[in-house]
């Protein structure tokens, strides 16, 4: 079973203008947003809280996407994300895709990497653990 796009976002992101992109090849999601007045931090640049934002969203975004695929559907809590600023975003288009480096019954580590032009020069980066929890009723 393949995630719903509109799912992997929250309500956050989707104010920001962050959008599933694509599916690449392993059918895990590329996120984007556009630059625009509201992710703008100083004049010409990205906020580096929206950076922070566009990162965070797509490590969940893949995470529920593995998730969906194999039927789960926990409450997720962040126990550490952890962002490094490599360069500022310019006035572009921006991408953002997380990888999962390890999934446990109950927490996941998610590596997430943001770039502009070229995929192999991030502009930001990401670590994050993820607590899966079950949902109480």
């Amino acid at each position: 079973m393949k995630a719903d796009p509109d799912k992997l976002l929250s309500a956050y992101a989707r104010s920001l203008g962050i959008a599933v992109h694509a599916f690449d090849d392993d059918k895990l999601p590329v996120l984007t947003v556009d630059f625009s007045s509201i992710i703008e931090g100083r004049p010409g640049a990205f906020h580096g809280g929206a950076t922070s934002g566009l990162l965070e969203t797509a490590g969940y975004a893949v995470l529920r996407s593995v998730l969906v695929e194999k039927g789960l559907d926990p409450q997720l809590k962040p126990i550490n994300i952890t962002v490094q600023f490599l360069s500022a975003g310019k006035q572009k288009k921006t991408y953002a895709q997380g990888r999962i480096t390890r999934l446990g019954r109950r927490n996941a580590n998610i590596t997430v990497e943001a770039w502009q032009d070229d995929r192999n020069r991030p502009i930001a980066t990401a670590v994050m653990n993820i607590l899966m929890a079950e949902r109480s009723i």
